[in-house]
Parts: C-alpha cells; sequence; structure tokens
C-alpha cells in the first residue's frame, strides 16, 4: 500500500533528524500520515520553542519534501 511505504519513508526521516533535535535538547515522535500532511509530536526543548513554526515549516518540511514531494505540510498536534 501507497500509505504504508510513505509512512515507512516518514519514520526513516525522522530517525536521520532525531539526533540533530535530540542535540539541541529536543524530539519528535510520528504521529500518522492522512491526507498528505505529517502529523507530529514534538518534546523537550523543541515543544517550547519560540522558532516552532519555522523549524517545521522550513526545516523539517524541506528534508520530508526531498524524499516525498507529495506531502502537503507538517501539523504538530499538542495532546
Amino acid at each position: 500500500m501507497i500509505i504504508l511505504k510513505t509512512e515507512e519513508k516518514i519514520k526513516n526521516i525522522i530517525d536521520d533528524i532525531r539526533p540533530y533535535l535530540i542535540a539541541d535538547g529536543g524530539n519528535l515522535e510520528f504521529v500518522k500520515y492522512e491526507d498528505g500532511y505529517i502529523y507530529i509530536k514534538l518534546y523537550g526543548a523543541c515543544a517550547n520553542c519560540l522558532y516552532q513554526d519555522n523549524t517545521i515549516n522550513e526545516n523539517l518540511l524541506t528534508f520530508f519534501k526531498e524524499e516525498i514531494p507529495d506531502i502537503k505540510g507538517i501539523i504538530n498536534v499538542n495532546f
């Protein structure tokens, strides 16, 4: 299935960028992929960072779109 393959790619990309987030005191968790949007949850320093929207919309989205051009955006969910 295409969705499962896309989710696998998303998880691999997250595994690649996670060390950089951890080095800055943060982390992220993949929640789901639906209708072209990646849903994530930020933790640690990333969860409280004033620049989290920039990080998500400029940096993370760029990484994901390089591998998965159909991505429409990233949504940070706050539980």
